[in-house]
């Protein structure tokens, strides 16, 4: 499977997009020593982390710690390398607990904690609809959060580079 992975990072200075090589992370702690090591004095660190146009994972650290994931889709665990060592420990939620509408097929079986940009502006509703939505593909994803984020130009330019 092929990937792309933006470390975007935010400091005093605002934010800044870089390349994170995650080929060989053992696990989710070593991807994310791998992020707090493009900025540790962060006060924001996010990875997008984007797999053969299907799958979308975030990886959040917040002051270098706080450690929150979210999976675009949960087949990404079994589908990929890469989707299992980010989202493995992720527990599902009870089947029961979750609302159904069997009239609307799922485009998309999300996991992990979608709030977790929620205070940078993209609540988990609205991460749920553009992973859920139509047509979209994991890099449209990344694209639209990163410009409600503030950080759209950087991981443009980023990907342009």
């Amino acid at each position: 499977m092929s990937h792309f992975a933006a470390a975007v990072v935010r400091d005093v200075n605002g934010w800044t997009a870089a390349e994170l090589d995650i080929t060989g992370a053992a696990d989710v702690d070593d991807v994310a020593d791998r992020l707090r090591d493009v900025d540790p004095d962060a006060k924001v660190s996010l990875l997008f982390v984007e797999s053969d146009d299907t799958f979308l994972a975030i990886v959040r650290l917040t002051e270098g710690d706080d450690l929150r994931v979210f999976g675009s889709d949960s087949g990404f665990v079994t589908e990929s390398r890469i989707g299992s060592m980010l989202l493995a420990d992720i527990e599902e939620p009870d089947p029961a607990d979750t609302p159904t509408d069997d009239d609307k097929p799922q485009l998309a079986d999300p996991v992990g904690d979608a709030d977790l940009l929620s205070d940078l502006g993209v609540p988990a509703p609205r991460l749920l609809a553009l992973c859920g939505r139509e047509g979209m593909l994991p890099s449209d994803v990344t694209a639209e959060v990163c410009q409600l984020v503030g950080c759209g130009d950087e991981v443009e330019e980023l990907r342009d580079a």
